[in-house]
């Protein structure tokens, strides 16, 4: 058994049956790529790092099960053989010489990369999944194929609750396999423009998996048939962008290691608005363009403006979220929830994890 091939249950469950038995708050982790991502919350660590491997893995039919600590760059090199990927792109975050993030917490974070509009979220790929609960009970939710919907809500739950609700051992996900052909078009305009051309292209059947815009020029991502991303690259119009160029873009844009990004001067919100929402809708700021325009990345220093995000992005039809604070873990980074949903999340939560050992805080104080 290598290091990639681990299996931690036993001790995990016995850790967690004793955090049971005495009250004592866990704090799950795994890589800790993502650890600046929601409130801060403490307790005695949860080491899911090495509860690794891929358990199940059917090319044909475009579904893997591994354990939640298993690297994504392992699984996306095994999928990469095969001619497969994960359909929505998670982030690896972190040093690039790294191992990067792991499944488990791509699935507890639920971020999607820049395939997102078109290729689905990580809750739409997501099968079913193997928890421990908050009593040190193995649950099983969901199923291994699109068919089996079993419990397929339950699976759906954790991803997003940032370990909250139970720690996930197993995941069993949906896969896609890899376009044929990839090309990435470079057109110089404005964001106003560059909104208004993604707006009309979206009403087309054109082969677009991957829309951003920044430094006054929007990328188009095409994919498919070689026939298809031809005739789309033709209407688009702009230049090529080199193929290794093009593929180093998209993963520095979904790892957050473009310039922009890595500025960190101030405060990174993420904004989740529609396609028609204008450039005015949120305050003036340095930002990027991503899912075609549906998600917009600002850095704020000033604090007025930071007040005034979240109520433009909910007048635009939209929500913010404070991504990363410049002083750490930020005590707001969700937008509040409406008293009636906030009880339901607790209820929630209460049946799989009773005494509220798992990541204390982490998404709501209340949680």
């Amino acid at each position: 058994m290598t290091s990639l091939e681990q299996d931690l249950t036993p001790a995990l469950t016995a850790t967690v049956v004793e955090a049971f038995a005495n009250a004592t708050p866990l704090m799950i982790q795994g890589s800790g790529s993502k650890a600046f991502y929601g409130r801060a919350t403490h307790g005695q660590p949860l080491d899911l790092a090495g509860h690794s491997g891929i358990l199940e893995y059917e090319p044909a039919e475009l579904v893997l099960t591994a354990r939640a600590g298993t690297p994504l760059k392992h699984i996306e090199h095994i999928l990469a053989q095969a001619g497969q990927m994960l359909p929505f792109e998670p982030p690896h975050f972190g040093d690039p010489q790294s191992t990067g993030g792991t499944l488990g917490g791509a699935v507890a974070a639920g971020l999607s990369g820049p395939a997102r509009p078109w290729q689905g979220a990580v809750r739409d790929a997501v099968l079913g999944v193997t928890v421990l609960s908050g009593e040190g009970k193995v649950l099983h939710f969901g199923g291994k194929v699109m068919k089996n919907v079993a419990g397929y809500d339950v699976s759906r739950l954790m991803v997003g609750a940032l370990g909250t609700l139970g720690v996930l051992l197993e995941v069993s996900i949906r896969v896609l396999p890899i376009a044929r052909v990839q090309q990435t078009q470079i057109i110089p305009m404005s964001a106003s423009q560059a909104l208004a051309h993604l707006a009309e292209w979206n009403r087309s059947p054109l082969p677009i998996n991957g829309a951003s815009f920044h430094d006054d020029a929007l990328h188009i991502r095409l994919a498919g048939a070689h026939s298809a991303v031809h005739k789309a690259a033709l209407r688009i119009g702009g230049d090529t962008q080199e193929p290794t160029a093009a593929t180093h873009y998209w993963q520095a844009l979904r790892d957050h290691h473009l310039p922009f990004f890595q500025a960190k001067t101030g405060n990174l919100w993420r904004v989740a608005l529609p396609l028609t929402a204008p450039i005015a809708a949120l305050p003036l700021a340095r930002q990027l363009i991503d899912w075609g325009g549906q998600q917009r990345w600002l850095w704020l220093d000033n604090l007025s403006d930071a007040a005034k995000i979240r109520p433009q992005a909910q007048a635009a039809g939209g929500h913010a979220t404070l991504f990363c604070a410049a002083t750490g873990n930020s005590m707001a980074p969700f937008s509040p929830l409406p008293a009636p949903l906030l009880a339901l999340q607790q209820r929630v939560k209460a049946s799989l994890d009773p005494k509220g050992l798992f990541n204390r805080g982490r998404l709501y104080p209340e949680l």
